[in-house]
């Protein structure tokens, strides 16, 4: 390798990936004070020095219809991105996450010789598990986020490495769970149950009528049983105080601080998502429930090829948490499955967490540069 400064090509494409993104910038700039980063990133990853020939924002496109009304700018930007990066030559290129972007940039680079790495496995696991095919032609090393997922490339023949996930170590970083409740106006000693029903506004509407007729349950079998409900943002404490005009049941709603609820809750009613990947960090037993539309819910139960939607579960590989779903998801049925955790049932499931948490790890950002370094300077 040249006495030269070190030369990364990086592409973040929305706003998750580019607090990952930034960590790790910020973790290599402390090794290596002159390196040198193009391609596009947002607000964090430029400030750990990316220099971005795009905004970002013009690649964090949601949905079905919206990325193809924006196809002709999306395929303009990438083409850009990759001829710039191939004029660059750097010694090595990370995409970020939005594999659908950033797949066929890391398949055009390492054709043209220069490095590759990827990083936040696309669930594979779960569906289109031919993509795993396409990985291969793309990267020459994928970070994972999961343990299990490691294998998965290692028998196609992809490097791989587990690199920890972030959430270990900003979850670490909350302040005492008492100080939590304090804030929220709960009863120090009092048992709370942290009810989340997702940051989704589809979500909200399958979920939250449920879980407020579960809460009515509970709350006649535990008057002394304390109910708090974190809104992931002002639609959705909009949205979930007007559920709850005209229902009988002691909630505390509050605006955001979704981790903090959780640090300061005994249990959790919770909907699948990321969340509850957070819960399992935070030693949290948790009752894991969703429902969405019938046709919806048909053909995605087709497509998925895991036999879990909760984290947990998926990373245990059996039945850690009860998964409760769809038609199954009624008040009664909810409502036992808590008052079971609730009644020392969540003793087994803190056990596997504190295992399942140790197999990840922490220190992201570090062992993130710790496996693209070779490659970079190969």
């Amino acid at each position: 390798m040249s006495s030269g400064p070190l030369r990364l090509g990086l592409c973040a494409g929305e706003p998750s990936g580019d607090i990952l993104a930034g960590a790790i910038l910020r973790s290599w700039r402390a090794q290596a004070p002159a390196l040198e980063v193009s391609g596009i990133g947002g607000e964090q990853a430029i400030r750990a020095g990316l220099e971005s020939c795009a905004p970002m924002e013009r690649l964090s496109v949601m949905g079905l219809v919206e990325p193809l009304k924006r196809l002709p700018e999306l395929l303009s930007i990438r083409r850009e991105l990759i001829a710039r990066q191939i004029t660059r030559r750097p010694n090595l290129f990370i995409g970020v996450d939005s594999p659908d972007f950033n797949l066929p940039v890391e398949r055009r680079l390492k054709a043209a010789g220069i490095p590759t790495a990827h990083l936040v496995s696309p669930s594979i696991w779960a569906w289109r598990q031919g993509r795993i095919r396409g990985i291969r032609k793309a990267v020459d090393k994928m970070l994972c986020l999961l343990p299990f997922e490691v294998d998965l490339y290692h028998q196609a023949g992809i490097d791989a490495v587990c690199v920890g996930h972030p959430l270990a170590d900003e979850l670490a970083m909350l302040p005492p769970a008492a100080q939590c409740k304090e804030t929220f106006g709960l009863s120090e000693h009092g048992t709370v149950l942290g009810v989340l029903p997702g940051s989704r506004e589809s979500e909200v509407r399958y979920l939250m009528p449920i879980f407020i007729k579960t809460i009515g349950i509970l709350h006649r079998h535990a008057p002394e049983l304390q109910f708090l409900v974190p809104a992931a943002n002002q639609n959705r404490h909009t949205q979930i105080m007007e559920m709850l005009q005209g229902q009988d049941v002691p909630v505390k709603v509050v605006l955001g601080h979704g981790r903090e609820a959780m640090h300061c809750s005994d249990a959790l009613l919770i909907a699948s998502g990321t969340a509850t990947l957070e819960a399992m960090f935070l030693k949290k037993p948790m009752v894991i429930s969703y429902r969405m539309a019938a046709a919806s819910w048909m053909l995605l139960s087709r497509m998925v090829k895991t036999p879990f939607v909760g984290l947990p579960n998926i990373l245990a590989r059996e039945a850690v948490v009860p998964e409760i779903l769809q038609q199954d998801a009624t008040a009664p049925r909810l409502a036992d499955e808590v008052m079971r955790v609730l009644d020392h049932g969540g003793a087994a499931q803190v056990a596997r967490f504190n295992d399942l948490a140790g197999q990840i790890g922490g220190d992201f950002a570090r062992r993130s540069v710790e496996a693209l370094s070779p490659l970079a300077e190969r």
